[in-house]
């Protein structure tokens, strides 16, 4: 199972790599990596991202080319990795625990407000006359 969600450093529209894409007019390259994000974690993929999914995250050889040239991306066989997933991106496993845990929280949260609003309806009953 992948991740929900990614994240994108706050600072990414000034990261020195972003930056000489788009001094470049290399916009589609920079959605490209974004979209690779998204792609990557979603399909539990740690950072790999393989060249049968350019097709689905906008981009071509050419912006995986240009990605490669400025360092977000690392050419291995069968696709790219993202420089750096491991030190942005929760892995897996952490993601799994987070989400279990949230889950288990939420579950005492829905069960102290269902047994106080059953309660309210036992003791706030007045019968009608």
């Amino acid at each position: 199972m992948g991740l929900a969600w990614v994240r994108l450093d706050s600072g990414f529209a000034r990261n020195h790599k972003v930056i000489e894409l788009a001094h470049r007019k290399r916009w589609q390259a920079i959605a490209c990596y974004v979209a690779g994000l998204g792609y990557s974690g979603e399909h539990g993929l740690a950072g790999f991202v393989p060249e049968s999914c350019l097709t689905f995250i906008h981009g071509t050889h050419s912006m995986a080319s240009q990605l490669c040239e400025v360092g977000l991306w690392i050419a291995v066989p069968g696709g790219w990795e993202i420089n750096d997933w491991d030190e942005y991106q929760p892995t897996n496993e952490e993601a799994q625990a987070r989400k279990k845990k949230a889950r288990a929280a939420a579950e005492v949260r829905w069960a102290k407000h269902r047994a106080r609003k059953d309660g309210a309806n036992v003791v706030g009953i007045r019968p009608q006359s």
